[in-house]
C-alpha cells in the first residue's frame, strides 16, 4: 500500500482507520529502519491533526506539538507518544475539552502517552525547573493549530537553552555519569538498556543537546550511524516482543537478530557494542570540549588583563619526541610528522598514558589520516612504546580506546579486528574479549616487579585470549596467533617461544590447581612439563592472577589464590630438581584431628562452621583495608562409608546453602587411633537469611546418611513449590574423562549449570555406578560448577577405559535428564 493512501485511510476512517494504517506500515516487509520510523510519525502527526481540527473548532491560540523522540520524527513501534498541547491561556475550558478529544483516542488504542497542557510560560517555566523537560522541548515540532505559537516557543526554549548553558551542561553531564552507574556501559552488558546505559540512546539524544547549546560539539564521524542502528534494533526488539521494551534480554536476541537478517545474536550484540562505542567515546570527547570551554570562560578575564588585552597563548608542554601537553590533553608538536614517523601513534599514546592524561581527538585524527604504517620487524622502539603504554595501568585504557576509535590499533595488530567487541556469554566474565584483554595488560601492571621480563607478561596479557576470534580451543589458536604477532612486534626466537607457551597455557595453573589433585606427582609433573623454566613458570603465575582479577570478581579469590601459589610451588621445586614421586603426607590440622577423633569415638559425623574473610584486592601501593567476607568454612569428619558426598551435598541444598567449593580426602588417624576418616572442606553461604545452627545441620546429616531423611523427595517438593523462573536455556551438562590425570584414580570432569541440589545428583550417580571416591575438586564460576571427581574400583584401582567411559555416560545422562 502506497503512503497516500495509508494517509486517506486515516482521513476517511478516523481512529480505527489509524489503527489499522499503523498495522500494515509495521507489517512491511520492504521498509524498517528511518523510512519506517518516519513515516510511522508522520502517519501519526496526520492522525493526531485531524483530532486536533476536529475537536479545536474556532479555537484559537492553540497548537499541538511532538516533543522528545516523537518530536525528532523518530517512532519505534511501542514508541511513547510525547505531546504538549499549547495555549495562550485565553480559553482554559475549552483547552481542557480539547484535550480531552485528543488523549482519550490514543489510550482507546491502547498507546503509551506522556502529555502536558501548558502556555508557554508554563512551559518555560516547567523548562527551567526540570533539565529533562527542557531537552524534550529542544526537539519541540508543530503537528496542528498556531504555527506561530509553537514558533515562539521553541525560539524562546533553545535561547534559554544556549544562555544558561554553562549553568545546566554540568548539571546535565552529572545525570548522566548517575545512570551510567545505575545501568552500566552499553558497550560490555549481556542484556543492555538500549536507551538509558551508558552509549545508548539517551546519550545520542544528550550529545544533540550539547552541540544545540553552541558550547562544543561532538565527534560526528559515524555517530549518525551509530545512532540509526541503536533504533533500528530497538524497532525489531518492539517487533518480536509486542512491547515497549529497551532492553535486550538474552532470550529475544536471537529473534531479533533474525528480524534484522543478521547471521545470530553474537552479530547483533557486536553491532550493538560498535554502535555504543562510537557514542560513548564521542561523549567523553564532547564532555572534555565542554570542560575545556568553561575553564577557559572562567579563566580568560584575568589572563587577558594580566596580559594587557591581548590574546592568551596556550602553554605547551613537551612529553615526548613530537609529543606535548596543551590544555589539560596531549597534542602534537607544530613540527611532528606523522607521515615521517611511523612509531608516533605509539609514542603519543604511551606519554598519554605516563602522564594519566587524554589523547587529543585532533592528534588522534591527524595521526589516523598521514601515519606511515610500521615495519615488519617493528623497530625497538616501538616495541618498547607499546610496552610503556601497557605498564602505565588504567590510564591505557582511555589512551588504547582513542586509538582504537580512529582504527589505529587494528592497523598496527590486525589480529585485533577478529576481538574487536566480541562479546563473551559467560556471566564470569564482565568485559567484551578486548576489553578483558586491556583490563587483564592493566592487572599485569602491578605484578611487573613480581616478574624478571615485566615486557613479556604485559604483551602475554594483552594476547592470552586473541584466539577468541577464532573457531575451536582459543588456547590454541592464540598460541599460533601470539606466535605470529610477537615475532612481527620485533621479539626474538626465544621470547616468541615464551609468549607462544604463555598463551597457549594461561588457563593451566588455576585449572590443575582447582580440578586436580596437588598431592599426585602426575598432576605436578605435568604442568611442570607444559611450562618448561622457573622464568615461563613465574610470568604464567602472574599472567594467572591478572587473568581473574581481570574476568570478574567470582573469578579470584583468596582461596584460589592460595591453590594456585601452593601449585606452583610444587612445580618450582620439580623444575628445580628435587623429586615428588614420594610425597610426604600432609599432616592434618589440630582442628582436623579432633573432628576426626570425635567422628571415630561417636561413630557419626562430626562438623564445624568457621566464618571467612579474605582481604580485598589492593594494588602495591594501597593501605590494607577491612577483610571482605568470603563465606563460610564448613569442616567435616565422618567415617568412611558409602554416600557422603550425595547426603552431605543433600542436607546442604534442603538447608538452601549454596557451595562455593569443596574437597572431599581421606584423613590418616594419629597411631592408637584405629578407623578412616572422610574429611570434607567445604566453602559455603546462605542463599538468603541467615546459615542454620551446626547441631541443626548434623541431625540432619545423620538422618541423611541413615536413610531416615529423603533429600530427594524434599529438593523434589521444593522445586515443584517454587518453579523456576523463565530465564536463558543454559548448555547440557557435560561428562568427560581426563585421561592420564592421576596414576591412582581415574578423573571424572563435570562441567554443568549450578544449581539447587546438583552436587547431591552428581554424588548420587557416582555412588550408583559403584566407584568409590578418592577425593572431590568443586568450585563454581559464576553460574557454571566445573567439578573433579577421583574416582577408583572397589579394589582402589583406576578404571579401565572402558568403564571410565560408562559411568561417564550415565552420569551425563543423569545431569541431562
Amino acid at each position: 500500500m502506497t503512503s497516500t493512501n495509508v494517509h486517506k485511510d486515516v482521513e476517511d476512517s478516523g481512529p480505527s482507520g489509524y489503527a489499522a494504517a499503523r498495522l500494515r506500515l509495521l507489517q512491511e516487509g520492504a521498509r524498517s529502519g528511518p523510512p519506517r520510523r518516519s513515516a510511522l510519525a508522520e502517519l501519526t502527526d496526520d492522525w493526531l491533526a485531524g483530532l486536533f481540527t476536529a475537536g479545536a473548532e474556532q479555537l484559537r491560540g492553540v497548537s499541538l506539538i511532538a516533543v522528545g523522540g516523537y518530536g525528532r520524527g523518530e517512532l519505534s513501534p511501542r514508541s511513547d507518544l510525547d505531546l504538549v498541547l499549547l495555549h495562550d491561556g485565553s480559553a482554559s475550558d475549552a483547552v481542557a475539552a480539547l484535550a480531552d478529544r485528543i488523549w482519550y483516542p490514543v489510550w482507546d488504542l491502547g498507546l503509551a502517552l506522556d502529555h502536558s497542557v501548558r502556555t508557554p510560560a508554563e512551559a518555560r517555566k516547567t523548562a527551567a525547573d526540570d533539565l529533562k523537560v527542557q531537552l524534550g522541548l529542544l526537539d519541540a515540532r508543530h503537528i496542528a493549530g498556531d504555527l506561530g505559537l509553537t514558533a515562539g516557543l521553541r525560539t524562546t526554549i533553545l535561547a534559554d537553552w544556549r544562555n544558561q548553558a554553562p549553568k545546566r551542561l554540568p548539571e546535565l553531564q552529572e545525570l548522566c555519569d548517575e545512570r551510567a552507574e545505575r545501568q552500566g556501559e552499553l558497550q560490555y552488558l549481556l542484556e543492555p538498556d538500549l536507551k538509558e546505559a551508558r552509549g545508548g540512546l539517551r546519550d545520542a539524544t544528550v550529545l544533540r543537546a550539547v552541540a544545540a547549546s553552541w558550547l562544543a560539539d561532538a565527534p560526528r564521524e559515524g555517530l549518525d550511524d551509530a545512532r540509526r542502528r541503536l533504533l533500528d534494533v530497538r524497532d525489531a526488539l518492539h517487533l518480536t516482543t509486542g512491547r515497549a521494551t529497551d532492553r535486550l534480554a538474552l532470550q529475544e536476541q536471537d529473534q531479533v537478530a533474525a528480524e534484522l537478517g543478521l547471521l545470530d545474536a553474537d552479530t547483533l550484540l557486536r553491532q550493538v557494542y560498535e554502535a555504543a562505542r562510537v557514542i560513548s567515546y564521542a561523549s567523553d570527547v564532547t564532555w572534555r570540549e565542554v570542560g575545556r570551554v568553561l575553564r577557559s570562560r572562567a579563566v580568560r578575564p584575568r589572563l587577558r588583563a594580566m596580559l594587557g588585552g591581548g590574546k592568551p597563548v596556550a602553554e605547551r608542554s613537551p612529553l615526548a619526541e613530537g609529543v606535548v601537553e596543551q590544555d589539560g590533553e596531549v597534542v602534537l608538536a607544530r613540527a611532528a610528522r606523522p607521515d615521517r614517523d611511523p612509531v608516533l601513534p605509539l609514542r603519543a599514546a604511551a606519554a598519554a598514558a605516563q602522564a594519566g592524561l587524554p589523547l587529543s581527538l585532533h592528534a588522534v585524527r591527524r595521526m589516523a589520516a598521514g601515519v606511515r604504517p610500521l615495519p615488519t620487524p617493528w623497530p625497538a622502539e616501538a616495541r618498547e612504546q607499546l610496552v610503556t603504554l601497557l605498564g602505565s595501568g588504567q590510564p591505557t585504557i582511555d589512551v588504547w580506546e582513542a586509538l582504537e576509535a580512529e582504527g589505529l590499533i587494528t592497523r598496527m595488530l590486525p589480529d585485533w579486528e577478529r576481538v574487536r567487541c566480541r562479546p563473551q556469554r559467560n556471566a564470569v566474565h564482565i568485559w567484551t574479549v578486548d576489553r578483558h584483554l586491556i583490563e587483564t595488560a592493566v592487572r599485569a601492571s602491578e605484578f611487573t616487579r613480581r616478574v624478571h621480563r615485566p615486557d613479556l607478561l604485559l604483551v602475554a596479557a594483552l594476547l592470552h585470549d586473541i584466539g577468541k576470534g577464532w573457531p575451536g580451543d582459543h588456547s590454541v589458536a592464540g598460541e599460533i596467533i601470539a606466535k605470529d604477532v610477537a615475532a612481527r612486534i620485533g621479539f626474538d626466537r626465544d621470547d616468541v617461544a615464551v609468549l607462544s607457551t604463555l598463551v597457549r597455557h594461561h588457563l593451566l595453573l588455576v585449572d590443575t590447581a582447582t580440578r586436580r589433585d596437588l598431592e599426585d606427582p602426575l598432576t605436578v609433573r605435568s604442568v611442570a612439563d607444559a611450562v618448561g623454566s622457573q622464568g615461563t613458570l613465574e610470568l604464567l603465575h602472574a599472567l594467572t592472577e591478572a587473568d581473574a582479577l581481570a574476568t570478574g570478581p567470582a573469578a579470584w579469590s583468596t582461596w584460589r589464590g592460595s591453590l594456585v601459589a601452593d601449585l606452583v610451588k610444587r612445580v618450582g621445586a620439580v623444575l628445580a630438581g628435587d623429586d615428588l614421586d614420594e610425597p610426604e603426607a600432609v599432616a592434618p590440622t589440630a582442628e582436623q584431628e579432633r573432628l576426626a577423633i570425635e567422628a571415630v569415638a561417636t561413630g557419626g559425623p562430626v562438623l564445624s562452621l568457621r566464618a571467612q574473610t579474605e582481604p580485598p584486592v589492593l594494588a602495591e601501593d594501597q593501605p590494607a583495608g577491612d577483610p571482605e567476607p568470603l563465606g563460610v568454612e564448613l569442616l567435616i569428619a565422618v567415617p568412611d562409608q558409602r554416600g557422603v558426598l550425595p547426603a552431605v551435598a543433600g542436607v546442604l541444598a534442603v538447608h538452601r546453602l549454596t557451595v562455593r567449593t569443596a574437597e572431599l580426602s581421606a584423613l590418616d588417624l594419629p597411631d592408637g587411633v584405629e578407623g578412616s576418616v572422610l574429611l570434607l572442606n567445604w566453602r559455603v553461604a546462605a542463599q538468603y537469611g541467615s546459615l542454620p545452627q551446626a547441631a541443626r545441620l548434623r541431625a540432619d546429616l545423620v538422618r541423611a546418611l541413615d536413610g531416615s531423611l529423603d533429600v530427594a523427595g524434599r529438593l523434589a517438593e521444593r522445586d515443584a513449590a517454587y518453579p523456576r523462573r523463565r530465564g536463558v536455556v543454559a548448555p547440557p551438562a557435560r561428562v568427560t574423562v581426563a585421561s592420564a590425570a592421576s596414576r591412582h584414580a581415574t578423573v571424572i570432569e563435570v562441567r554443568a549449570q549450578d544449581a539447587p541440589g546438583l552436587l547431591f545428583r552428581i554424588g548420587r550417580a557416582l555412588e550408583d555406578a559403584g566407584v568409590r571416591m578418592r577425593s572431590a575438586h568443586v568450585s563454581t564460576l559464576g553460574a557454571n560448577a566445573v567439578d573433579a571427581f577421583y574416582v577408583t574400583d572397589a579394589k582402589g584401582a583406576p578404571l579401565s577405559g572402558g568403564e571410565a567411559a560408562s559411568v561417564a555416560r550415565k552420569l551425563e545422562e543423569t545431569l541431562r535428564g
